[in-house]
């Protein structure tokens, strides 16, 4: 059954008054036929239809709100169609740009799509959102019967009344916040369709595209044929729609029921972006003060701004010219909010600093963890509750969340005036603070001096102008329907490329979704590199996440007062569809920047977070396959990290492995690996170089079982005394390749084409490939006797030197050694695939 034919027999039965208009069932359709006549005056015009007069009994009123609701659900999988249909040809498109006869060039395809897949994303959240909430509605109705209709025996379709339990004001409201996408939609719109006129008239190749686009016809699957430039007017057409059906479902909404607020203030969204998009378009976001000056608001959202040691959360303003914090001043159920003054900063010779504050004590922790079990145990109760329990339940864990964001985000964001003036902001997303940082900073470079704003003018505009309506609580913010991803994420940073010089670089990984477990992870810093590879693997505990966001940063140089600068920055969007058991290999693409990175998703049922912070992993007098395993890898991050360091500022330094640093220097180093590799790398960067070496070999000395196992000891022994070279060469390698395991092995090699690189230099650091073997021979191989319980013969300890140091000689100097491999394969049975972000 129809749902606009039910709509009419459900009003039909209430004996209200119903004009049907004539079916026309055109099914091929121009660029404006069905629109014109829906919109006479602008496509842009707010004004809607009134209903008939609304039922006064609150079970005819949730009557029709429920089909007001099946028909925007409707509607929006037509839209979806549409835009799908719109964007089929995108990928054909971008590739012919590349070829020497385009359909359209890489600028004109950039224009014809822009902010298309972004809407389509936005609206496909929506959709996902409403119809789940819908599809629970519906199982939870004592009336038997499938959705969207339940038949009663004389035929009529009975409709459900238990409308109170209902709830989806906040997937109205989450669509609305987001309808600034449309604005660069709208901005575009003309250039998108003067390209495609352009092409129709002049190749035929895209006039036969532009001319028979075919979609799906909503739940009846009726082909319906559309021109490109009608396809390009379905979001004009459709930002309007979407007041009309706020207008209206808002008139079917009972006051008290718990969506009226929520539909209230996504309603008046809605119509003050189309107010401000009906005007001009230079004025959007614009206040007229006293004066006739005229700022235009570029950016807002919610921070906690540090004062004497206190924490608050702030709405912050960026205007052209100027920063403007408020606080936002609670106003009664139905009433506008409003906001209060707190301060604000001219943009004019604005200094930026930002730094991440890593200490955590424990008692932080603690408190940290008795939040996170609360919101998991609020969380698990909402999945159980019923409508009205749910909203109260609902109600703390936002509390909860705004205590976590409050106390505990981790990003300051430094602003200094030059008059000395000076305040703090934290966030808790690096990539958002980033984007602050941006913004800010690109406005204050040209910014002159203004005359002072007028405060109360400019803050009473705030409650209009703002883009931002809520903090970004993961309660509100989360779908939660089965696209989002909940069990166990894996991450693993393997390297970048694209530097456009040599730098210590990190990369940041930042999850979202409920905040029950951490959500944010950075690798150590890599030595400065064109480069940089890390190969290190983190693993997330994720509950509605939908976006893995990315940053490289390139670390300051510590003997600088300077900043960490983000070199490049995105985002991978995260659906359980598309994730997999098995390593997937990818590359980001964030500016110039190229990160290369591998995920595995496994889907589980989530339990309590954990109640102790996770324990530092030892690495000294660990074996090195445990190590490794913890690691991820195949040679662990001490080694790398030492030999990276001496072949930066270590090949020429004399004596370099023979002459051993400071014993005060080595033990910090090997305290700090012991306990938090970011920090050992850092300390690692700025220690004396003889330091380095020395904890590197301090490292191999200690270890529980030598590299080289000791059974091989005889072996290996018995192998140097073969005359011919070549037998001998092939047996040692034999004997490496089949009889060490991978890790030590992997290790092994990866140290033997160190020194030889070393010993390239030995003109000037006096350590040829004998001094280099008489230095590493005794810690990398040790003998039978040194093994309690070894029932071998006893080797005299002249002729046990004399061969640990002789293998190791030996492999030295092999001109033909195997490349050593560092981190684990991630295997795939598919291709590296790349993301342009």
């Amino acid at each position: 059954m129809d749902v606009y034919q039910e709509a009419l027999d459900y009003l039909e039965s209430q004996q209200i008054p119903v004009e049907v208009e004539e079916d026309t069932d055109v099914l091929d359709e121009d660029v404006f036929q069905e629109e014109t006549a829906a919109c006479p005056l602008s496509p842009l015009q707010t004004e809607s239809m009134d209903f008939p007069d609304t039922p006064t009994l609150p079970e005819e009123l949730l009557g029709r709100r429920l089909v007001v609701l099946r028909g925007v659900l409707e509607s929006e999988e037509l839209y979806l169609n549409e835009l799908k249909t719109l964007l089929m040809p995108l990928k054909a498109l971008r590739a012919s740009a590349g070829t020497s006869q385009p359909v359209l060039s890489s600028q004109e395809v950039h224009t014809v799509f822009y902010q298309v897949p972004e809407l389509k994303d936005m609206h496909q959240s929506f959709y996902a959102g409403l119809r789940a909430r819908l599809d629970l509605h519906i199982q939870t109705e004592p009336s038997p019967g499938p959705w969207p209709e339940r038949e009663r025996g004389s035929g009529e379709t009975e409709i459900g009344h238990g409308g109170f339990e209902l709830i989806v004001g906040g997937v109205f409201l989450k669509m609305v916040s987001q309808i600034g996408l449309y604005r660069g939609f709208i901005d575009n719109y003309e250039k998108a369709v003067a390209i495609v006129r352009k092409c129709t008239n002049s190749d035929e190749r895209f006039r036969t595209l532009a001319e028979s686009m075919m979609s799906n016809n909503g739940s009846d699957k009726a082909r319906i044929k559309y021109t490109f430039e009608a396809l390009l007017y379905k979001p004009l057409d459709r930002v309007t729609k979407t007041t009309l059906v706020l207008h209206d479902l808002l008139k079917t909404t009972p006051a008290q029921h718990g969506d009226y607020p929520a539909l209230q203030e996504a309603l008046r969204l809605s119509r003050s972006f189309l107010s401000g998009v009906n005007e001009s378009s230079q004025c959007k976001w614009e206040v007229t003060l006293s004066h006739g000056m005229r700022r235009q608001l570029m950016r807002d959202g919610f921070v906690v701004d540090v004062c004497e040691g206190q924490r608050n959360l702030r709405h912050l303003f960026l205007y052209t010219d100027l920063l403007l914090c408020t606080k936002l001043k609670a106003a009664p159920k139905g009433k506008q909010a409003q906001y209060r003054f707190c301060w604000y900063m001219p943009l004019a010779g604005l200094r930026l600093r930002w730094r991440t504050d890593q200490d955590q004590t424990p008692d932080t922790h603690l408190r940290m963890h008795n939040i996170r079990t609360k919101m998991y145990l609020l969380r698990q109760q909402l999945r159980r509750q019923n409508a009205c329990l749910a909203a109260r339940s609902r109600r703390k864990l936002e509390d909860m969340e705004l205590m976590l964001l409050t106390h505990y985000s981790v990003h300051r964001l430094e602003l200094q005036s030059p008059r000395d003036k000076g305040h703090s902001l934290l966030l808790s997303s690096l990539c958002e603070l980033e984007e602050w940082r941006e913004a800010i900073d690109k406005l204050s470079r040209d910014n002159v001096e203004t005359v002072p704003p007028d405060l109360l003018t400019l803050t009473s505009s705030c409650a209009k102008l703002r883009m931002t309506q809520q903090p970004p609580l993961p309660s509100l913010n989360s779908g939660g329907g089965e696209e989002c991803v909940c069990g166990t994420l894996s991450v693993s940073i393997h390297s970048a490329c694209g530097l456009r010089q040599p730098a210590c670089t990190y990369v940041c990984v930042e999850v979202d979704g409920h905040e029950f477990y951490e959500t944010q992870a950075q690798t150590h810093t890599s030595v400065h590199s064109l480069n940089p590879t890390w190969n290190q693997e983190f693993s997330f505990q994720v509950d509605g996440a939908q976006t893995l966001r990315v940053l490289c940063v390139s670390q300051a140089d510590p003997e600088d007062s300077g900043d960490d600068t983000v070199l490049g920055k995105g985002s991978v969007k995260l659906e359980s569809a598309t994730l997999q058991k098995r390593w997937k290999r990818q590359t980001l693409v964030l500016g110039h920047v190229e990160v290369t990175l591998s995920l595995k998703y496994s889907h589980h049922p989530l339990g309590l977070p954990s109640s102790t912070p996770s324990q530092p992993q030892h690495v000294f007098c660990v074996p090195i396959e445990t190590v490794a395993q913890q690691e991820g890898v195949l040679v662990p991050h001490l080694v790398r990290c030492c030999v990276e360091e001496v072949e930066r500022r270590g090949m020429e330094e004399v004596g370099i492995y023979r002459i051993s640093g400071a014993a005060s220097n080595i033990n910090t180093l090997k305290t700090a690996f012991n306990s938090n590799l970011r920090e050992a790398v850092a300390r690692l960067r700025s220690a004396e170089v003889n330091a380095v070496s020395g904890v590197l070999k301090l490292y191999f000395r200690e270890l529980p079982e030598p590299l080289i196992p000791t059974e091989l000891f005889q072996k290996l022994a018995k192998a140097l005394e073969i005359p011919d070279m070549n037998s001998r060469l092939v047996s040692m390698l034999s004997l490496l390749q089949t009889n060490v395991p991978d890790v030590n092995r992997c290790t092994f090699l990866y140290l033997l084409h160190h020194l030889q690189r070393v010993s390239e230099r030995q003109e000037v650091n006096k350590m040829s490939l004998m001094n280099l073997a008489t230095v590493f021979g005794p810690s990398l191989l040790r003998p039978p006797a040194a093994n309690l319980g070894n029932c071998g013969p006893n080797v005299d300890i002249s002729q046990e030197v004399v061969v640990q140091v002789q293998v190791v000689f030996f492999y030295l100097h092999c001109d033909h050694l195997p490349a050593a491999q560092t981190s684990v394969p991630h295997d795939t049975d598919t291709e590296d695939e790349t993301t342009h972000i």
